[in-house]
């Protein structure tokens, strides 16, 4: 293998938003991510559905006295005979 070509290749500990935090290997010497096996739904099997910043009441509120513009019906073109 040729000198300094690859990267320096670290045993790090990675830590998730949730807290846990397990060993692995990678190129940077610190991993943070936002979502894990130990808190990601498809593995814990619980569904969680969080609108942490009140999102729908927001929309709800802003959106409270708007009516829809309806549309105006198409004109008919008229065909030509020829």
């Amino acid at each position: 293998m040729k000198e300094g070509l690859h990267p320096k290749y670290f045993e790090t500990t990675a830590v998730c938003a949730c807290g846990a935090t397990f060993k692995v290997g990678s190129t940077r010497d610190k991993i943070h991510v936002d979502i894990c096996s130990a808190c990601h739904p498809l593995f814990t099997g619980k569904q969680k559905l969080l609108d942490t910043e009140g999102r729908v009441q927001k929309f709800k509120k802003k959106y409270a006295g708007v009516t829809p513009v309806k549309k105006k019906p198409a004109k008919k073109k008229k065909k030509s005979k020829k």
